[in-house]
């Protein structure tokens, strides 16, 4: 498939050059204002955005080129990592509410990616082979971010952050040719679908995604344990690694962990699929309390790399599996919209747990705070256990009916789906 090819090389370099995004701002911060709290309002910057525009992403990826959509979000990412780079090049000292505002548009890239990006690929890859079409793409991603995280570290700790805010800006200009290489990705409903409002496509796309038990109770504990993440792992990550593990070279070998955990998951996900998916996805979302733990408990630095890599290739199986569950059980035309009310639920408490995480380690700790992280994302993991959608969905409940075909609208609704 050319285009899964193209798609392929865009999904190299893309996570590649946010790798250096992911180590360069954490550390721009910290070297010009030296405060948690800072640190805390610039990566809630990041996430505000999604607020807005994660679902105007959803309304135009259903209407236009998906692909069209993630350009302009890319855009976005060059024009806002690009400066924050360039400022620390040349002033070092950039203003707190510049590097707040660059970030928000960083953010807004970031928000513009997610449902387009999950709308583009079943429209390229056929049913029949979404799980390893989906496993190959993240392998990708994950392969672009371990080397970009890896050598983010490096060139932060040779040369300062500001030369790999510039360097992300670089990498995904890259990014815009092979996009517009694409022939595919043309949704076969968008010339239906122009002539309705905006706030008529929304209410649509949220119909369609409360209709689904085990969809709106697993975003809800996205919410919670994104929240308790944000904060206590990549707010206070960084924090830890500079008092404790070595610095930005130490943070660099978490994140590369991470990513080489994501690589080991793609290529188990080629092949694994669990027998009650969803039952997978809540319990896999529990199993991320292991992050703030290890930081909290100050576990030795090849530790908690390996805390990370275990806990990340079972996290990266998960996403496969979600994401071949919203392509077969969602209608292919309202899978981006339904996408956006996903990632707005999963990650819209994202911004408080940044705000609240540098004010609260002030207060009571760091390790207490990430402490504190770790229990909510156990409790609200138990909790949505209670659905009976959840221990009910089989993996097979949807092929059994029948392979659906390349461009025709998926099943919306599983078999053994039991209400709540």
């Amino acid at each position: 498939i050319p285009d899964f090819r193209l798609l392929l090389a865009d999904r190299l370099l893309a996570p590649f050059s946010v790798g250096f995004s992911m180590v360069g701002v954490s550390f721009a911060v910290l070297n010009v204002t030296g405060s948690t709290a800072d640190l805390s309002y610039v990566l809630a910057a990041q996430v505000a955005p999604m607020l807005v525009f994660t679902l105007v992403s959803g309304v135009f990826a259903d209407r236009l080129r998906p692909q069209w959509v993630i350009i302009a979000g890319n855009l976005a990412v060059v024009v806002g990592e690009g400066t924050f780079g360039v400022l620390m090049l040349t002033t070092r000292h950039p203003a707190l509410w510049a590097m707040i505002c660059l970030e928000a548009l960083n953010g807004i890239g970031g928000a513009l990616f997610y449902p387009a990006s999950q709308a583009l690929l079943p429209q390229i890859v056929p049913d029949t082979l979404l799980q390893e079409g989906s496993s190959i793409s993240r392998l990708a991603m994950n392969t672009g971010q371990m080397t970009g995280a890896a050598s983010a570290g490096l060139v932060v700790a040779a040369a300062g952050p500001g030369w790999a805010l510039t360097l992300c800006a670089i990498g995904m200009t890259g990014t815009i040719p092979l996009l517009l290489a694409l022939k595919g990705g043309a949704n076969v409903l968008r010339d239906s679908t122009r002539s309705t409002g905006m706030l008529t496509e929304l209410r649509e796309g949220w119909t369609e995604f409360r209709s689904h038990t085990w969809l709106w109770a697993t975003v809800i504990q996205f919410c919670l344990v994104m929240m308790a993440f944000n904060g206590a792992f990549l707010v206070l990550g960084p924090v830890v690694a500079r008092a404790h593990l070595g610095g930005p070279a130490a943070w660099g070998a978490i994140t590369a962990a991470d990513a080489l955990g994501l690589i080991a998951g793609g290529i188990a996900s080629l092949r694994y699929t669990p027998r009650r998916p969803m039952l997978f996805v809540v319990t896999s979302g529990g199993a991320i309390a292991a992050s703030p733990l290890a930081l909290a408990l100050v576990l030795p630095l090849p530790v908690i790399c390996a805390v990370a890599f275990g806990l990340v290739t079972l996290i990266e199986v998960m996403m496969v599996q979600w994401t071949v569950q919203m392509a077969t059980r969602i209608p292919a035309d309202k899978l981006a919209r339904v996408s956006a009310y996903d990632a707005l639920g999963s990650m819209s408490a994202m911004p408080v747990g940044a705000l609240l995480a540098g004010p609260l380690a002030a207060a009571i700790g760091v390790s207490s705070t990430q402490f504190a992280a770790a229990a909510v994302i156990v409790i609200a993991s138990a909790l949505t256990l209670i659905p009976r959608e959840i221990w009910t969905i089989r993996s097979d409940d949807v092929v059994s009916r029948g392979a659906v075909e390349p461009g025709a609208a998926p099943l919306s609704e599983p078999v053994a789906a039991v209400p709540l």
